[in-house]
């Protein structure tokens, strides 16, 4: 999760500060933090626990290099801190988390080191600490811009017999800039933070009572002279949070706590691909295979049957590829011969092959369910032609009879393959309910030069489109016809896009069968 976990803290002498922050770096580690020591040259401690490997480690600066790097870094000058202020000690360059899974490290320290995160930051914790007040003025609360990011803030009291009203104020602030990942990761983080803050707490309450136990200091501060000048008292304006937990190993506790949080709460929502209601055409085809798989097993049923009666497959099926096979041995049933590749690629090829007024005709015709004609001696062209054009339809109103060597009336099929030498019946011939597609074979230089040019298997072919009533398509015709025609010539839109489009329109078009 690409946020930042600050642990927050209002001293009385300057105000909200940052004691302790932990952020995500999916990138090499800044200069200074995590630097290759060997075991001479300090402290190193490592811990592995679900995945990510923790390393503190603790250098000893020169005094050069501890002015440089006071110098250059973005947060408070040391003479604008107490000891309330601070967390890490002087020189200690903070501690590292590594994640095997992810390859992400988790680098914890008083203040970021980038000044416009400082700023970010700094600016979250002053308004959690000051300007955004939750009812009570301890519990989370949710505030930000698109500029400064958004903050998660669970502000909280911690128990410290010499601070004024026996408690000190702090919250603990997640900062990121994307507003609905943190409104929906508003119960885990209030859980978990919740967790966090009952654990401090309940570590300074301990402290408390043993300090009150020991010496009381209501009375003493009741014996206390009044004066209307303002001092600070006792010299010491504020505990640390190590102090006021006797915890030496706070900070450690609260890295790993913080890098855990963010690695459990970019990993709990996750991006996924959701799929709607099947489509009208998955329905039809999960009917249909219900229907095989009953089929074959009646036929498992009657083994004994099968020796006396031969199988004969239908010729045509709703929304199937039934080949009516010619009983001359020369020519092959198209659907059982090895397929080729597709010579027409899609619709916006076919259009381009045939040319705008030519396709607009046939693709009425196909969307009006009138019966098409395909006459060709290319069974792959006339094959690669219907799967084309059966995408502007619904599955249950495709049936397709590839390849024959008569004709087959309307009802039997609306998408036919003939052979050149087939005759088709007059009244067929002039019916405005059918539309013929003659393939001949013509030279490249005379017919679709565009064609020729893009594909060389279609170089050699004239499609010629006839129709009893060419006036049809002079009428408006479907509104689906206009869509799909506005799809394929806008060229912005991907062939995958384009056959999405399809299923909407065609959805769209079922859903409402009394508009067009």
């Amino acid at each position: 999760m690409n946020a930042i976990v600050a642990l927050c803290h209002f001293c009385e002498l300057h105000g909200p500060r940052t004691l302790f922050c932990t952020e995500v770096l999916h990138s090499p580690l800044p200069q200074g933090a995590g630097n290759g020591d060997s075991p001479g040259q300090g402290e190193q401690a490592e811990e592995e626990e679900g995945g990510i490997q923790m390393s503190s480690r603790i250098r000893s600066h020169s005094p050069a290099e501890g002015a440089s790097a006071e110098s250059s870094s973005p947060g408070p000058k040391k003479s604008d801190m107490c000891e309330g202020c601070r967390s890490l000690a002087a020189g200690h360059p903070g501690y590292i988390s590594h994640d095997k899974e992810t390859s992400i490290k988790y680098v914890s320290h008083q203040h970021p080191n980038h000044p416009q995160l400082f700023s970010i930051v700094r600016q979250a914790c002053v308004r959690s600490l000051s300007c955004e007040v939750c009812p009570g003025r301890e519990g989370p609360i949710f505030f930000g811009d698109e500029q400064h990011g958004f903050v998660f803030s669970h502000t909280f009291f911690i128990k410290d017999s010499l601070a004024r009203g026996f408690q000190r104020w702090y919250s603990i602030i997640a900062i990121m800039m994307d507003r609905i990942y943190l409104i929906n990761s508003w119960p885990f983080l209030l859980e978990k933070i919740r967790g966090i803050i009952d654990e401090l707490q309940g570590k300074a309450l301990k402290v408390f009572e043993a300090e009150q136990y020991g010496c009381p200091q209501r009375a003493q501060r009741m014996n206390t002279a009044f004066t209307p000048f303002l001092h600070q008292r006792n010299g010491n304006a504020a505990r640390s949070l190590t102090s006021l937990t006797s915890d030496e190993n706070l900070w450690a506790c609260l890295h790993t706590s913080f890098a855990w949080l963010l690695k459990a709460c970019g990993s709990r929502l996750t991006e996924k691909l959701l799929e709607g209601a099947p489509t009208e055409d998955t329905l039809v085809q999960m009917e249909k295979l219900a229907d095989l798989e009953e089929e074959s097993e009646g036929w498992d049923n009657s083994e004994g049957e099968e020796e006396e009666r031969t199988l004969s497959v239908p010729e045509v099926t709703d929304g199937r590829e039934i080949a009516k096979c010619p009983t001359t041995p020369s020519l092959l049933c198209g659907s059982w011969l090895p397929r080729k590749l597709s010579v027409f690629k899609s619709l916006r090829h076919m259009r381009q092959v045939l040319g705008a007024p030519s396709f607009r005709m046939l693709a009425w015709h196909v969307l009006m369910g009138n019966q098409v004609i395909w006459k060709g001696q290319d069974m792959d062209l006339v094959q690669s032609a219907f799967d084309v054009l059966r995408t502007m339809l619904p599955v249950g109103c495709v049936r397709i009879i590839p390849y024959s060597s008569q004709y087959e009336e309307a009802y039997r099929c609306n998408f036919l393959g003939l052979s050149p030498h087939v005759q088709i019946p007059s009244y067929i011939q002039t019916s405005e309910f059918a539309v013929i597609v003659d393939v001949h074979t013509a030279t490249c230089s005379s017919v679709y030069p565009v064609a020729c040019d893009d594909d060389q298997s279609l170089s050699k072919y004239e499609f010629v489109v006839t129709s009893g009533g060419p006036l049809a398509t002079d009428r408006v015709g479907p509104t689906i016809l206009n869509k799909i025609e506005a799809a394929l010539t806008n060229q912005n839109l991907s062939v995958d896009v384009v056959d999405q489009c399809l299923v909407c329109l065609k959805e769209e078009w079922m859903k409402y069968p009394g508009t067009s």
